[in-house]
């Protein structure tokens, strides 16, 4: 599903024509503000962004879909009657994908398009679930961390007795539980402003956040509130009201399960230590969130041993 962005209509409709003719389902919003409103209700797989727009240009529109996690791996094509070097240039700075310059060939665009989504399926895997970046990119994230030098801090999140949700209510309802734990990290997230944090969706009820290290306590703490305040609605009432599931063993005993709560490892580089590779700070992260779910109830597990592992 293609979106397009312009506020000349004509255009629109032109741009929409020929990529319904090759096969692409299209959406269309006439300036960046409505186009962030269709984004929240769709979700498209590549947006046709026009530079000179009211309201929200499309600069500022790149900017702001890069700068959310939810959105950050949308990829865009800035189309423009602009033609100078330094209009491309702050286009591709605001994190545009591609550039085309009006008056385009049809067939150019189509090629861009086609493109620009197969670089973007083979780079930029995106969970189907919850809209969040894969392992891929997850690894050069960290991996631009890595070279930059700069200070930073690795989560790895999952929900405790996720599995108890699944033998419960079974994986559609669990799948809500990975949604609404998506939901509270994103909101947190969104809530520290800049520098702009990284979340990516490593799968199943695994969750990978890459920030500053002074981000990662205000990050866990408003994620662990939210999520525990959203998750017990997606119990049945009797079950949360009592604060636990009963659930059947093999045998057909009952046992009891507690509801889900948050283990989180995290792992920070810095001066006293520095990781060469993406794998190692994710081994960490990983390492400490197994310490995590040692303790009870949502636990936030940092590592504080000294030097290079």
């Amino acid at each position: 599903m293609i979106l397009v962005v312009d506020d000349d209509a004509d255009i629109a409709r032109f741009v929409e024509f020929n990529l319904r003719l090759h096969g692409f389902e299209v959406l269309h919003a006439s300036d960046g503000q409505e186009a962030l409103e269709v984004i929240e209700r769709q979700r498209p797989d590549l947006a046709v962004v026009d530079l000179m727009m009211p309201r929200v240009d499309g600069l500022e529109l790149t900017r702001r879909l890069r700068a959310d996690p939810m959105t950050s791996a949308l990829p865009v094509i800035m189309l423009t009657a602009k033609g100078m070097t330094s209009d491309k240039v702050n286009g591709l700075s605001a994190g545009a994908d591609d550039y085309l310059v009006k008056p385009f060939d049809t067939a150019e665009l189509v090629a861009r398009v086609s493109s620009t989504l197969r670089r973007n399926k083979e780079f930029r895997e995106v969970s189907p679930l919850t809209g969040l970046p894969g392992n891929s990119r997850i690894r050069r994230e960290i991996s631009d961390r890595v070279r930059s030098g700069a200070d930073y801090a690795v989560g790895y999140v999952d929900i405790d007795r996720f599995k108890s949700v699944n033998d419960r209510y079974g994986f559609v309802r669990g799948d809500e539980f990975i949604s609404a734990l998506a939901r509270s990290l994103h909101r947190a997230v969104v809530s520290l402003g800049l520098p702009p944090a990284f979340l990516g969706h490593v799968g199943g009820d695994d969750f990978v956040i890459v920030c500053s290290p002074e981000q990662i306590r205000p990050l866990t703490s408003r994620a662990v509130v939210d999520f525990e305040t959203s998750a017990d609605r997606l119990y049945d009432p009797a079950d949360a009201e009592r604060g636990y599931v009963e659930l059947k063993d093999r045998r057909g005993n009952i046992r009891r399960a507690a509801l889900v709560t948050l283990s989180i490892g995290v792992c920070v580089s810095n001066a006293q230590k520095r990781f060469t590779s993406p794998l190692e700070a994710i081994a960490v992260a990983s390492e400490m969130k197994s310490v995590a779910k040692s303790q009870p109830g949502s636990y936030v597990a940092v590592d504080r041993r000294r030097g290079v592992t």
